[in-house]
């Protein structure tokens, strides 16, 4: 299946509402993200005015988004592995304690640039956990066909709040102050959590114990490694985060030194931006129907470039606010397309793993992004930092040519419904390591079409987790071919079986019809042992019939 096949045969951007779960939480995020806005936007101004480092007005959106890079990893191992719906919670409750010790410093007089930095980076570890939990979930709560259309609706509803919240900061700045903005933040950042907590949705239980997080990690970065469409997203999202967030963490000192406003300007262009994402969001679905998927992206891509450059070269707060707005909608077209690539490219069992790793990434692109664009503003020029940041997305938009993005039965997100083989052992979980050969009698004009199915198999069972997968010919019979492989122990390979989608059994299916013998492969498992009479014996061979 082509990307451009998913996206025009997907429902309605506003059909994932239908859903109560989806629909709760999501309205209850908005009015969260609402408040984070706000937040966002006293913390960069209240920075700006206590003190006169760029560089240090640069770094709020670092310390935001550092957390994910170096958090996002382990926690979509935890989504993974635990319930994602307490993971929500936790992340959500560290999200609202930040915005509260906001205030309560704000009250007290105790705020300074490097508790700024540190709250900011307590919110960010509270979205490091939500983030890839909340992403993930989605697919639990939706059907795969809404998955575009929530992921988009998702964007949409964030830069909803774009349009809105920079404005709001801003006035609740100029009239009320900083403590009003964080107090309005401490009590929007309460309402996803109590949405979170009021709803509850079904997810598919596994036959299979928990996996260790150490396992899991790897196993989900062994799967993203081993996946060329995920990891060419990763690439290019991390590419695009490095050069557009430009646009975000300079925002602060466009408004303060180069259109001489204050945070009524500051939140007015930030509003310009959420309203050109807002506006492209509602009509990503119509642009991904009349446009080719990859040539809509390098459009979006070469939008955000035409935004920095106007933006460093005008002197009217009009002008700017109109090619943010421009920015705004390359930045949401851009992250919905990476974000659903993700998505559709992972199984259920991996796809919290493969969204924290994306998420890390693209995030460690942002983190260094702030911290350069900053540190050239601060010893050149704003206008050069921008200018310069608008050449890197240049080279974004180029890079789909090199790295495209074409999804296949990769897709597949429900695993295999496998019972355990029956064998004459007493198995535990960590005996091992195990290893599984099959023997097939392949005719010599079937030859291709077996070496075919036979690496798109390899490739299936690599990222499920088999190792030292090989496959071999008999010299003295030629028909005779044997795949083979290891797991490290019995439940790996058990886990392995549940993993393989659909289309990877249609592949086994389509080798067994290749087979000439009389009947069909049977697949013999054995348990390694050393022959060290004082480390154990040579196991017996379990042979399993496949159906």
């Amino acid at each position: 299946m082509q990307t451009d096949e998913i996206s025009s045969n997907a429902p309605g951007t506003l059909d994932p509402l239908r859903n109560v779960s989806f629909r709760s939480i999501w309205g209850a995020t908005q009015i969260g993200n609402l408040g984070y806005l706000v937040q966002t936007v006293a913390i960069s101004w209240v920075m700006a005015t206590i003190t006169a480092s760029d560089l240090m007005v640069a770094l709020v959106q670092a310390a935001t988004t550092l957390p994910a890079f170096l958090l996002s990893i382990p926690a979509g191992a935890i989504a993974d592995t635990f319930s994602r719906r307490s993971v929500m919670i936790i992340g959500l409750s560290l999200i609202a304690l930040a915005s509260a010790l906001l205030a309560l410093a704000s009250v007290f007089g105790l705020v300074s640039p490097w508790l700024i930095l540190g709250l900011a980076f307590m919110a960010g570890c509270g979205y490091a956990l939500n983030d890839p939990a909340w992403h993930a979930s989605v697919g639990d709560i939706l059907h795969k066909r809404d998955i575009p259309a929530a992921v988009t609706l998702m964007s949409v509803g964030y830069n909803m709040t774009r349009s809105v919240g920079p404005a709001l900061g801003g006035a609740i700045l100029a009239l009320l102050g900083p403590l009003s903005a964080f107090l309005y933040a401490t009590g929007s950042n309460l309402a996803p959590l109590g949405a979170v907590v009021r709803n509850k949705w079904h997810v598919r239980p596994s036959s299979l114990p928990p996996e260790r997080i150490p396992t899991a990690i790897h196993d989900g970065m062994r799967f993203t490694a081993l996946s060329l469409d995920i990891r060419a997203t990763i690439v290019r999202a991390m590419l695009f985060g490095f050069a557009a967030i430009s646009m975000l963490a300079l925002l602060p000192l466009v408004a303060r030194d180069q259109l001489t406003g204050g945070p009524v300007v500051y939140g007015i262009l930030f509003a310009g931006f959420g309203t050109g994402a807002c506006t492209a969001g509602l009509s990503n679905r119509l642009l991904r129907k009349l446009v080719p998927q990859e040539f809509l992206m390098a459009l979006a891509s070469v939008a955000c470039a035409l935004s920095c450059v106007f933006v460093a070269m005008t002197s009217s707060v009009t002008v700017a606010t109109l090619c943010l707005a421009l920015g705004g909608a390359g930045w949401v077209i851009t992250w919905t397309g990476f974000d659903v690539w993700v998505q559709l490219a992972s199984p259920r069992w991996v796809v919290g793993r493969t969204l924290s790793i994306y998420y890390a990434f693209l995030s460690g692109g942002v983190a260094a992004g702030s911290w350069v664009w900053g540190l050239l503003a601060q010893s050149y020029s704003l206008s050069l930092s921008l200018q310069l940041a608008a050449a890197a997305l240049l080279v974004v938009a180029a890079s789909g040519f090199l790295l495209p993005v074409q999804l296949s039965a990769d897709g597949d997100q429900q695993g295999s419904e496998y019972p355990a083989p029956d064998v004459a052992m007493d198995l535990k979980p960590r005996s091992g390591p195990i290893a599984a050969r099959t023997e097939f009698l392949i005719a010599e004009g079937d030859t291709d079409a077996f070496l075919g199915h036979m690496r798109t198999r390899r490739y299936a069972l690599t990222r499920a987790g088999a190792r030292d997968w090989r496959l071999q010919r008999d010299l003295r019979n030629p028909t005779r071919w044997t795949e083979a492989f290891r797991t490290p122990t019995w439940m790996d390979y058990l886990r392995l079986q549940h993993r393989l989608s659909p289309s990877d059994q249609d592949v086994l299916q389509r080798l067994h019809a290749l087979h000439i013998g009389d009947a069909f492969p049977e697949t013999a498992l054995s348990i390694e042992r050393t022959t060290d009479a004082r480390r154990g014996r040579i196991s017996p061979i379990v042979r399993i019939s496949r159906p």
